[in-house]
Parts: structure tokens; C-alpha cells; sequence
């Protein structure tokens, strides 16, 4: 079982990320803890109907990042001293303290999703991010060498930790796909968190997912290769070929087919070749050499 912590020390009790805090102990919990990490102030009182929905969100979130952000409470009826001070006119009011100055803060309740960012955004200001980066680059490293199983894992480890990593979530499908459980992919990203649903990440997971099914259904390729070198202006057989060369593992070859099949007739099938040659940008990471050649061509096509 993989567990990320602050640093290379364990996590400490949830306890120790929220405290109340009140006028005498404000300068040692928030301006000088800040200099270590960044400390979130929830201002509130009992009367607050708000705060009651807030509060809890807001202690959710930052329990959930196991020390890579702490927060504390301070009731304004009781330190009345400290909210003149930090000019705190409405409630709920949220401050985010870094290096001992506020750097960012907002008032009145927020969405739950949006405070998840906010409270994400908070964290990063240290730079910590508790080992995830290290974590998605070894699986990553993992997919790449053919080690499924083990990069499936450590993907899954990450999302304990971050249920809503777009990059960790993309790569578990992209794990299942790698070791041929498709269906398993496919019921992950039908139920993936709305919040990272439209990330390239899980765009591109989901493109390869339907290649993969595009292949299963490819033709034979010698016989779509004769068919296009007889009539070149035979669409259906160029588009045919190009499934085929992906699913062969010649994605370059497929491309320069697909973007040849635009030049001659961009507006063919709705526009098929267009939509299957972003597929394929999707499916692959964006830095690819043929997909930088592939963007690069089509573009020069369409605004030609």
C-alpha cells in the first residue's frame, strides 16, 4: 500500500491540521506557522448560518491534503481584536496566509468545488505536493516499460490521496487499457468526478479507449492499401487504412492518410477525418513529434 505524507515524514493526526485559535496564540498558529506552511483563517461566529455549511466543507478539504495546508478558527465574538485588526466586516470571511502575509481570501459561502480549489490552490503555495508528482512520474515510467498491474496501483494510491487527480485518474484507465481491460476502463470514466470530466487527461483516456475499439474493427491492411493505391479519391478505403495503420501501431502512417483525406475533401462524412485525427492528437501526449507535425499541417490546411 502506497502512502504520500508531508515530505518523507507521516502524516499527522487530522487533529494537528485544524485548530481553534484565538487572540493570544494568533501570531504563533497563522503568521509564524505560515513561514512553514500555508495556514487558511476561517472566520466565524455561532449566530453565522453560512459558517455552520462552511466550516465543515472547509475542514474537509484541508484534512483531506494531510498537512500540506492547515487552518484555523477564530470566532470573531471572541476576538473582536483580531477581526478590527484584519478589517473582517461580513462572515464567513477566509483568509490564506503564506510567509507570514495574506495572499488570497474570499467572503460569504462558496461551492463545494470551488472550494476544494481553493483550498488546492492554498496548498501549492509551498511547493509541496506531498510526493504526487514523484508518485505519477514512477507510474507513468511504470506504463511506459509495460507494467501495467504496477502502475495501475500506484495510480490508485494517488486518488486515495486526490480522488479528483486528473492526471492520476487518466492514467488509471490508461492502465486498464494497457493490460486489456477495457470494460474496466470504460465503467471508470463513466463514472469519473465532474470536476476533472473535461481534462485532457481523461480526454485522452477516453480517445484511446475508442481507438482501441476502432481497431478491433479495422480491415485487413494489405487489401486497404491495394484499394487505395487503385482510386486514390476512394475515401471510405483511406479512412478504412487509416484505422487499419493504428491499429498496426504505424499512427504516423495514419495521420499522413487522414490529413491527406482532408486536403482532398475536408467536408467528407461530416467531416470524419478532421474528428479522427483530434482522436489521435488526444490519445497521445501533446508534446508528441507527430502530433506537433499533425496539428501543424492540418492547420496550415484549414486556415490556407
Amino acid at each position: 500500500m502506497l502512502e504520500f505524507g508531508q515530505g518523507n515524514n507521516e502524516a499527522a493526526p487530522a487533529g494537528d491540521f485544524i485548530k481553534d485559535v484565538n487572540e493570544a496564540d494568533f501570531m504563533k498558529e497563522v503568521i509564524e506557522a505560515s513561514r512553514e506552511v500555508p495556514v487558511i483563517v476561517d472566520f466565524w461566529a455561532t449566530w453565522c448560518g453560512p459558517c455552520k455549511t462552511l466550516g465543515p466543507q472547509l475542514e474537509a478539504a484541508v484534512t483531506a491534503l494531510k498537512g500540506r495546508v492547515k487552518m484555523v478558527k477564530v470566532d470573531v465574538d471572541r476576538n473582536q481584536g483580531i477581526a478590527g485588526q484584519l478589517r473582517i466586516q461580513s462572515i464567513p470571511t477566509v483568509y490564506a496566509f503564506w510567509q507570514g502575509q495574506p495572499v488570497d481570501g474570499f467572503q460569504g459561502a462558496l461551492p463545494e468545488s470551488q472550494l476544494k480549489e481553493f483550498v488546492s490552490k492554498v496548498a501549492a503555495l509551498s511547493g509541496d505536493d506531498g510526493g504526487l508528482a514523484e508518485a505519477l512520474a514512477t507510474a507513468e515510467e511504470m506504463l511506459e516499460q509495460g507494467a501495467a498491474a504496477d502502475a495501475a496501483e500506484v495510480f490508485g494510491a494517488i486518488l486515495g490521496e486526490e480522488p479528483e487527480n486528473a492526471a492520476a485518474f487518466g492514467g488509471l484507465v490508461r492502465a486498464h487499457v494497457a493490460a486489456g481491460q477495457t470494460e474496466q476502463a470504460e465503467a471508470l470514466l463513466a463514472n469519473v468526478p465532474a470536476a476533472i470530466a473535461g481534462s485532457a487527461e481523461v480526454e485522452a483516456a477516453r480517445a484511446q479507449i475508442e481507438l482501441l475499439k476502432q481497431a478491433a474493427n479495422a480491415g485487413p491492411l494489405a487489401e486497404l492499401t491495394a484499394a487505395v493505391e487503385a482510386d486514390p479519391a476512394n475515401h471510405q478505403a483511406r479512412f478504412d487504412l487509416a484505422n487499419a495503420l493504428q491499429a498496426a501501431g504505424e499512427t504516423e502512417a495514419a495521420v499522413d492518410h487522414l490529413l491527406e483525406l482532408f486536403r482532398r475533401d475536408r467536408e467528407w462524412n461530416d467531416g470524419a477525418a478532421k474528428t479522427q485525427l483530434f482522436t489521435i492528437f488526444d490519445a497521445l501526449k501533446p508534446q508528441d513529434p507527430v502530433v506537433l507535425k499533425g496539428r501543424r499541417k492540418l492547420s496550415s490546411m484549414i486556415f490556407a
